[in-house]
């Protein structure tokens, strides 16, 4: 577990591309500035295409944690 406490998570375990990079976008949307998105997904390809949404968003990307072939990603919103 990372170091970072998620206020909200989101779980796109099963899904593929576009899904995870779709609810990812729609849950930063939603958040506070400053507020934790924990992103569980399995789908390799997220490992390219939430880094890519998180420049185009301006949010950051804290940590990737991969384990058994899943992928936790921890973002902060930066953007109002």
């Amino acid at each position: 577990m990372g170091m970072h406490k998620a206020d909200i998570t989101l779980d796109v375990l099963g899904f593929h591309c576009p899904i995870p990079v779709h609810e990812t976008k729609r849950a930063l949307e939603g958040l506070h500035f400053g507020n934790i998105l924990l992103v569980m997904a399995d789908d390799p390809e997220t490992k390219v295409d939430i880094p890519a949404l998180l420049i185009r968003s301006g949010d950051t990307l804290l940590s990737i944690e991969e384990e058994a072939g899943e992928y936790h990603f921890r973002i902060r919103k930066e953007t109002f």
